[in-house]
């Protein structure tokens, strides 16, 4: 068994793993999108990067001819995002995912292919149903068999198993992960039917969530793992709790609108949108007595963003007990009185306009989650240099991205230096930063540094052998570290 890693290693998108079951057999654990300066690092590690094109960046570079199935983790780009050049480049095997992110599979991808590739209807649609084909939903602690390729493949992976190995029998089981809707860490047994002593279960853990997030249920430790590929994205960091970053939340609007102005906040249209109405409206109910509260208008300009809201209210049986509760009591967390909706471009633009001639606070909740695209972007143009407007980031941004420049530059104005102004180039324009500018990160949808820790620490049986991927280099550092403490006889590996 052997693990190769095509994305995810020096940062945070482009999640691919292939888990080598012997010489004829492989399964790929997701097979997402660069994005941000992890673009321009895989161009320069590509064999043609002379040729520094989208589609270099975006063709499967590596071999695929022994993978007999892809693992869909969850269901955000940059895990996703390669699947149709994956299915371009002739994979015909299953595509396991549990339900929920099979219903939300098809949306992320028709919308990734017009985006980034074509508006041609046909060869989207075609590549939806080529999908479809191949989706096969399972249920959360559902163990299900791979069929192994039994054709010899001479030439494949040679480097990697040189001597054929047969007598493999391979399952997998999803269990909940917390990060968004569908989410799930896989289980991999890999048994030797010659040999029953000679098993090996391997755990992929794709994103895990924060424990106490609203709506979905903390992601539980496995029993068992011999091998763990972690994430780190927060490897280094924790985060507040989730009254405080409530608490945080509240007082940020309120400052912020105190002057009539909008508040702009970037978010991913899967998971962190949900959380953040399901917060807005527990503030807004709580806060019953407060005009200010009971009148701003809270406006989510992003049809894939309330089509993927409409999905969460349909697998209301994956929420949380809390969540339930709501629902129980006549309450909506999802969908309240002072909700909006933008869908068309054009309503898109005439609100834009609209926001900046009128003399009342708004909430802006606008896809992408990193500025590095879509409707955001606008709202930005037209309100960074605006001192009565302000930015909200309640994620991760990226090196690289338009989201993590105006987090860096953006702190320069929040110092309140009149000689010094942040600013930042959006489209080629010059932009002075003077709206002002937050982050709350403990809105994450991933583990912080005890989350990552507490999940290895609560298996009963440990890992003796941990990979981690997904994160900038301190944070594997720092994770990595962790781990040798906790662990001190496993051999702890930052994946490269």
């Amino acid at each position: 068994m052997q693990i190769q890693h095509h994305g995810a290693v020096n940062g945070v998108t482009g999640s691919c793993h292939q888990l080598h079951i012997d010489q004829n057999n492989s399964v790929l654990i997701d097979c997402g999108l660069f994005q941000g300066k992890e673009q321009e690092q895989a161009l320069d590690q590509a064999p043609n990067k002379n040729q520094s094109t989208t589609d270099e960046l975006l063709s499967i570079n590596f071999d695929i001819s022994t993978v007999c199935a892809l693992i869909v983790t969850h269901c955000h780009i940059d895990h996703v995002g390669r699947i149709p050049y994956l299915l371009a480049a002739g994979f015909k095997g299953p595509i396991y995912a549990i339900n929920a992110t099979a219903a939300l599979l098809s949306l992320v991808i028709e919308d990734a292919l017009k985006v980034g590739v074509t508006r041609n209807k046909s060869i989207i649609s075609a590549c939806l149903k080529r999908l479809k084909s191949q989706l096969i939903p399972l249920d959360y602690k559902q163990w299900q068999k791979i069929e192994l390729n039994q054709s010899v493949h001479p030439d494949s992976v040679s480097s990697v198993f040189p001597e054929p190995v047969e007598g493999k029998k391979v399952k997998i089981k999803f269990q909940p992960a917390g990060h968004i809707l569908g989410s799930a860490y896989v289980e991999i047994d890999i048994k030797n039917t010659l040999n029953k002593k000679d098993k090996h279960r391997v755990v992929f853990s794709g994103d895990l969530g924060a424990p106490y997030a609203p709506l979905l249920p903390a992601p539980k430790s496995p029993y068992r793992a011999d091998t763990l590929v972690i994430e780190s994205t927060y490897g280094d960091k924790n985060h507040q709790s989730r009254k405080s970053r409530t608490n945080n939340l509240q007082k940020i609007i309120e400052k912020a609108v105190a002057d009539n102005g909008v508040v702009l906040i970037p978010a991913f249209s899967i998971g962190r949108t949900q959380e953040l109405l399901y917060e807005l409206e527990q503030i807004i109910h709580r806060k019953a007595s407060s005009s200010m509260w009971q009148n701003i208008d809270i406006i989510i300009d992003s049809p894939m963003a309330v089509k993927f809201t409409d999905k969460y209210q349909d697998f209301k049986n994956l929420w949380d007990a809390e969540a339930k509760r709501k629902i129980r009591s006549a309450r909506h967390p999802l969908s309240f009185e002072q909700l909006y909706t933008v869908n068309s471009h054009q309503e898109h633009i005439q609100t834009v306009a609209y926001i900046a001639k009128r003399n009342k606070p708004a909430i802006i909740i606008a896809a992408s989650g990193m500025c590095s695209g879509g409707r955001i972007v606008n709202y930005l143009k037209q309100f960074l240099t605006d001192k009565t407007a302000d930015v909200l980031f309640i994620g991760y941004q990226a090196q690289g991205t338009l989201g993590r420049d105006i987090q860096k530059y953006g702190s320069i104005t929040n110092k309140g230096s009149p000689k010094k102004t942040g600013y930042v180039f959006i489209d080629g324009e010059r932009m002075n930063i003077h709206a002002g500018v937050h982050t709350i990160s403990s809105y994450s949808a991933h583990a912080d540094q005890s989350g990552l820790i507490n999940f290895v620490k609560r298996m009963r049986h440990k890992p003796q052998h941990i990979k981690i991927v997904h994160g900038d280099e301190n944070a594997k550092a720092r994770l990595a570290e962790k781990y040798q403490q906790l662990l001190p006889s496993a051999k702890i590996e930052v994946a490269k």
